[in-house]
């Protein structure tokens, strides 16, 4: 058998299954359906992941086993049999691997992706909403649900901010990559001279987390403010009040939604969004701490540039993290970013 249960602690998944096997067989956590679910959701991902490694493992032996015999025999076409077995369990193999850069502990889950655009007015609130529409077009491609929780148009063009809730196996595994500003340089259709400009806005990502999750959230240091949802112009859209705005008063942090029919719905979205804000914020605090023990300089804030979508005086986009890059933008700003979030990720666990 090769080594890659080293690789992948095929022992680590097998005790984690008899423990949750053990957790299920306890009558007591049926009484709460909301952590059965989530419990039994586990221990199927992971019984299926160590099923599938355990599946190459075998027949990567039965390759084996075929390759001495045909080699013992001097059968030329058996071994061309088995020269195509191994370049099938190699491409498996390396499917599997990529595999492992979506282990993190909450890469599962349901995502909150929020588009913020920088400072240059109209441009860059029309770029903030290309990056909407790209993101929207990259969760229809994969199958993904997505939801607009919380839209502020632009004056003239554009938008100036706006959360999604995207839904769907891995959504924040892969959209993680994705963190960080983003940069086009083009020129400008709102400038009457036709001059090149260029044009910033801010991703962030957070997991939508499940009640396993601690964050607590004192509800005596929230501030709730309720207001009519507003339209492009800053018309009011609705006669009641049904947008909801939590300011936290610790650490300021402010999450607005309004783009649900209710008040509740609307009080709803933002608590997911700011349990997700203060998670992310823990996470970043122990990155850094980890990034500073291995000697490495971590700058937050808007020098984060991760990629550049340029489309004059050239068509490219390159991402700067990894280098990966195509003459292909309209693809990208149709939702083909596959290629780029996949390089991120492969460079995350050294998988090249």
């Amino acid at each position: 058998m090769p080594p890659w249960g080293g690789v992948f602690d095929l022992d680590g998944k097998r005790q984690e299954i008899s423990a949750l096997e053990e957790k299920t067989a306890d009558a007591s956590i049926w009484a709460d359906p909301d952590l059965a679910k989530v419990t039994m959701r586990d221990l199927s991902a992971l019984r299926e992941q160590v099923g599938t490694w355990d599946k190459v493992a075998a027949e990567t032996d039965d390759a084996l086993l075929m390759l001495e015999m045909a080699a013992e025999e001097g059968d030329e076409s058996a071994l061309a049999d088995v020269a195509q077995e191994v370049e099938r369990l190699n491409k498996r193999y390396a499917d599997l691997e990529f595999q492992l850069a979506l282990g993190g502990p909450y890469d599962r889950s349901d995502a909150i992706l929020s588009i913020h655009a920088g400072a240059g007015g109209t441009e860059a609130q029309d770029w903030a909403l290309t990056l909407m529409r790209m993101y929207l077009r990259w969760a229809e491609r994969r199958g993904y649900e997505s939801e607009i929780t919380n839209q502020l148009e632009g004056e003239e063009a554009g938008i100036k901010t706006v959360t999604i809730e995207i839904r769907g196996p891995f959504a924040y595994g892969y959209l993680k990559s994705e963190r960080g500003v983003h940069r086009l340089v083009r020129i400008s259709p709102f400038d009457s001279s036709a001059r090149r400009h260029t044009s910033f806005a801010l991703v962030e990502v957070l997991p939508i987390l499940d009640d396993r999750i601690e964050v607590e959230i004192d509800p005596n240091e929230l501030k709730i403010d309720v207001f009519r949802s507003s339209g492009a112009g800053g018309q009011n859209v609705q006669k009641n009040s049904t947008a909801v705005r939590l300011t936290h008063i610790p650490t300021g942090i402010v999450v607005t939604c309004q783009n649900e029919r209710s008040q509740l719905q609307n009080r709803e979205s933002a608590l997911r969004v700011l349990r997700g804000k203060l998670y992310d914020i823990e996470l970043q605090k122990l990155e850094s701490e980890q990034a500073l023990l291995r000697g490495k300089h971590v700058e937050a804030g808007w020098g984060n540039q991760i990629r550049s979508y340029v489309l004059h005086p050239y068509q490219m986009v390159k991402d700067l993290r990894t280098d990966v890059e195509t003459g292909n933008t309209g693809a990208v700003l149709d939702g083909d970013l596959d290629q780029f979030m996949e390089a991120w990720l492969k460079q995350q666990v050294g998988v090249t």
